[in-house]
């Protein structure tokens, strides 16, 4: 089968691998469309991926087309999207219910073969069902908003009525909007320098949009800050705006040097809360109903289609900062 293979830091290709098999309890899935993240681009600097080559793709949704000897809960036919995680379910996070912190945490297209494919193998606990109304390559976008959703879940003391700040209006920051809206914030205000991104924020309902936050009149601070970029400076001039008592979520991925100095007094003194959120736990299932439902207008999210061939052209074009969400279509 073809697959787009990041072989060496900065090296990417499409090359023909073996095709893939399942396990007892796995399944081969048909590729429909897989979407690229900012955890391609580390992976292609040579940061996540424990060893190259790797197949890349974690954001992934296609059609079963083989199932393992012990596989009862999906046949060949369904149309599935992947949650790409892997835990080992034994160490002490894992334990406690931290799966995402596991110590051994894995995920498909991160440690393992993804969905930047024809065809990718899944564990079928890893595989939730589509209904017919959604389409398959839609679906895709299941796993960033189960993100989001663990983002929100971290999120707990946002109150009703909440001023919430957003840096970055790509494709995470657009999720992370549409459940702001949904979660009792009174305002959602927008940060980015990319005026066709802002652009879709404002047709997405978000109160102001702006390239600097110093543009935007609250001198009190925000409540909740919401870091979706993981760029150094958007970091730090994020960290300066969370108002008294608020609370600043680092969601987007930063790079392994980046770094940003916190005020540890300011911190003491006005009771905020600095907090992470990382990757997917038990929040897959719950976006998928938010999907079916209609919580993100895919035609909104999607901006360009492309075909597998053109994965090294995709994953340029989302480096550069063009488009919303990228998908490659094998």
């Amino acid at each position: 089968m073809k697959a787009a293979l990041i072989s060496a830091p900065g090296k990417v290709e499409v090359s023909t691998v073996d095709d893939p098999t399942p396990g007892p309890r796995e399944v081969v899935v048909q590729v429909a469309a897989c979407g690229l993240c900012g955890t391609d681009l580390h992976i292609l600097q040579g940061e996540f991926a424990p060893t190259l080559p790797v197949v890349p793709g974690h954001e992934f949704a296609g059609t079963v087309v083989a199932t393992g000897s012990a596989v009862t809960e999906l046949a060949e036919g369904d149309r599935v999207a992947v949650d790409p995680s892997l835990y080992c379910h034994e160490c002490h996070y894992c334990r406690i219910g931290r799966n995402n912190l596991c110590e051994r945490w894995a995920a498909i297209g991160v440690t393992t073969a993804g969905g930047a494919a024809e065809f990718a193998v899944a564990p079928v606990a890893n595989c939730v069902k589509l209904p017919d109304h959604v389409r398959t390559e839609d679906a895709a976008l299941i796993e960033p908003l189960s993100c989001a959703v663990r983002g929100y879940d971290i999120l707990r003391s946002q109150q009703l009525g909440s001023q919430v700040l957003i840096y970055g209006s790509g494709t995470m920051g657009l999720m992370m909007l549409e459940l702001a809206k949904r979660t009792g914030a009174a305002g959602v205000d927008v940060i980015d320098i990319n005026p066709e991104r802002l652009a879709t924020a404002r047709t997405l309902g978000c109160s102001n949009a702006a390239g600097s936050a110093d543009e935007l009149d609250r001198p009190r601070g925000w409540d909740v800050v919401i870091d979706a970029t993981g760029n150094e400076r958007a970091i730090q001039d994020a960290l300066g705006r969370v108002g008294k008592g608020g609370t600043f979520l680092q969601f987007g991925v930063a790079d392994y040097a980046a770094r940003a100095v916190i005020e540890p007094y300011r911190i003491y003194n006005q009771e905020i809360t600095i907090t992470g959120s990382m990757a997917v736990l038990h929040s897959y299932e719950r976006a998928a109903e938010l999907f079916a439902a209609g919580v993100l207008d895919p035609e909104v999210f999607i901006s360009d289609r492309l075909p597998l061939d053109h994965y090294a052209e995709a994953i340029g074009r989302f480096q550069a900062g063009q488009g919303r969400k990228i998908q490659v279509c094998p």
